[in-house]
């Protein structure tokens, strides 16, 4: 009888516990979103998104980053965040070179971390939560090839060397590739420079004859409004306009038709899927961060976990505007 009743009371204790959610999580556990460019609105829905997850989960979320593309010093965020020894640390690379030797540094710190939106793949990171960029950019090279009949120009703004970018090009290309009377004359790098699109678009634009320029593809968020408001300017209503990400600039540039579509990402569900998986793996770690768990038959980790992606014109706009305003409440 004693036996059982002792038997009954740890039962009853561990109910106890399991109802009162007895400190698995607290605000001592600290994680580190690290963004490339945080005063872009994309950026400011991701972290969002990061911050939802830690309110649930009541831990601490902290959100760094330049204001603007600079690899090196988001480098200098990722190693101050490093330096504090946080529960885990989610990224968007954007230089791999840049950024990989101190993404490895943190793993063998002990320090899980993962990235979102741009991949590492190289580094030492667990695994990509994001955008099948490959897949986005075909989306896209596939609008354009829809719009635009005959022989065709078309120029792309970029960032180049950034990974996520880098597959979005590809992407188009291979697309654009079964239409070889569209050429791509030019890929415009914007360096992260929203100036350096409106810039180059105004001056593209004036072309005229054979060098007319027919079609622009943004193949980051910053662009798609500066062109759109060049193409406004210009009055240039026979040209096409693929934009990405659904700032609510870039959707009301499709309201109001000098943007023919863009392609959406859920930065929102990055962060809030970031946050999460990363309190999963602090609370029940691997026997070691260290290992290749992409080469790992029964590995605990995906490689890479897809967000989505999907095209937005004025037949769906409206349902994304109200989209973005339920986001805010």
């Amino acid at each position: 009888m004693i036996k059982m009743k002792r038997t009954v009371t740890g039962i009853l204790a561990l109910g106890v516990a399991m109802t009162c959610g007895c400190d698995r999580h607290s605000t001592k556990e600290v994680f580190y979103l690290v963004t490339a460019n945080a005063a872009l609105p994309y950026w400011q829905t991701a972290a969002a998104g990061f911050n939802r997850a830690a309110g649930q989960y009541k831990v601490t979320a902290k959100v760094v980053g330049p204001d603007n593309y600079d690899p090196q010093a988001e480098l200098a965020e990722l190693q101050k965040a490093v330096a504090t020894k946080p529960a885990g640390i989610l990224i968007s690379v954007a230089d791999a070179a840049v950024l990989q030797p101190e993404i490895d540094a943190a793993i063998n710190a002990g320090i899980p971390v993962l990235t979102i939106d741009s991949d590492a793949a190289a580094s030492r990171r667990l695994y990509f939560i994001g955008t099948n960029n490959l897949e986005a950019g075909r989306l896209g090279g596939r609008r354009l090839t829809e719009k635009l009949t005959g022989k065709k120009n078309v120029v792309i703004f970029t960032i180049a060397g950034q990974p996520n970018t880098e597959e979005r090009l590809k992407g188009l290309k291979d697309a654009l590739s079964s239409r070889p009377d569209i050429s791509i004359v030019s890929v415009v790098d914007v360096k992260g420079d929203p100036k350096t699109a409106f810039d180059t678009a105004q001056q593209l634009l004036a072309q005229t004859g054979p060098k007319k320029i027919d079609g622009f593809v943004c193949l980051e968020s910053a662009s798609g409004k500066m062109v759109s408001d060049a193409l406004k300017r210009a009055n240039a209503t026979d040209r096409v306009l693929v934009a990405w990400d659904v700032n609510q600039d870039t959707l009301d540039g499709i309201k109001g038709g000098t943007i023919d579509a863009t392609i959406a990402q859920k930065p929102f569900t990055m962060g809030f899927v970031g946050l999460k998986s990363l309190d999963e793996i602090f609370h029940a770690p691997p026997r070691t961060l260290s290992k290749d768990y992409s080469v790992d038959s029964f590995a605990p980790y995906p490689v890479f976990v897809d967000t989505g992606s999907s095209l937005v014109d004025k037949n769906n706009v409206d349902l994304y505007i109200a989209s973005a305003a339920e986001g805010t409440k």
